[in-house]
């Protein structure tokens, strides 16, 4: 155990090399070292070792990427207009996702859940990886308190949003931001929790108390364990 202890702490001070003090924005702090992680992960995933491409993507989140600010990015809205972080004020929870990509059983009805929940004290956003025909059928699932977006490569001014974060954490991902758009925590979401329709409520309580999970540091204030669902 000592030696295994021993090298992945030999393994992450070259990797990740500066602490959350250093106050770097997100699109920054990615990139340093990032083609040895994604190296590492990508052998670990090939090779079935999940869980040490799990590992490697929590430490990456907790040594590199907590801490850091949010860069101000700007999202063209499926309903038309910008949709620009800059403008909100309070905690956001940003999730990404592609049209093609199935969300888990129960994962949209449990964001816009929460979302009409704690839309008072928190701003759910959505950006789906591809043109707007494309993800218009999956982006009229959500309610109407959930912000969607969309983003591409060939949409001009778009290049830079896609390169920090699809190509670097992939999706679905779920980024949540403090009021500062301070990055808090990332998470892989869905979880791959597709059942089979009579198990709705199962995987709808799975996703409700994942994403839930995922507010209790931005809102430390409320008692959330006490909302956990059952899972039968």
């Amino acid at each position: 155990m000592k030696q295994i202890i021993t090298y992945y702490l030999l393994f992450l001070l070259p990797l990740f090399g500066y602490s959350q003090a250093d106050s770097l924005q997100f699109s920054n702090a990615i990139r340093i070292n990032f083609a040895k992680y994604k190296q590492e992960s990508e052998t670990a995933y090939r090779t079935g070792d999940t869980e040490r491409g799990q590992y490697l993507f929590d430490s990456l989140v907790q040594n590199r990427l907590k801490g850091t600010y949010f860069d101000e990015f700007k999202f063209k809205k499926v309903h038309g207009g910008k949709f620009k972080l800059e403008k909100i004020t309070k905690p956001v929870v940003l999730i990404t996702y592609a049209s093609w990509c199935i969300p888990g059983t129960g994962e949209i009805p449990a964001i816009n859940k929460l979302a009409q929940k704690y839309r008072k004290e928190v701003q759910y956003v959505v950006v789906f990886w591809d043109r707007r025909h494309e993800m218009k059928k999956m982006a009229g699932k959500f309610s109407h308190n959930v912000i969607v977006c969309y983003a591409h490569e060939s949409y001009r001014n778009d290049a830079p949003i896609v390169a920090s974060l699809k190509h670097t954490l992939g999706f679905p991902t779920a980024f949540y931001l403090d009021d500062q758009h301070r990055v808090v925590d990332i998470e892989r979401c869905g979880g791959g929790i597709s059942l089979k329709k009579t198990q709705y409520q199962k995987g709808y309580a799975l996703n409700y108390n994942k994403y839930l999970e995922g507010l209790h540091g931005l809102l430390m204030n409320f008692e959330l364990k006490k909302e956990m669902l059952a899972v039968k």
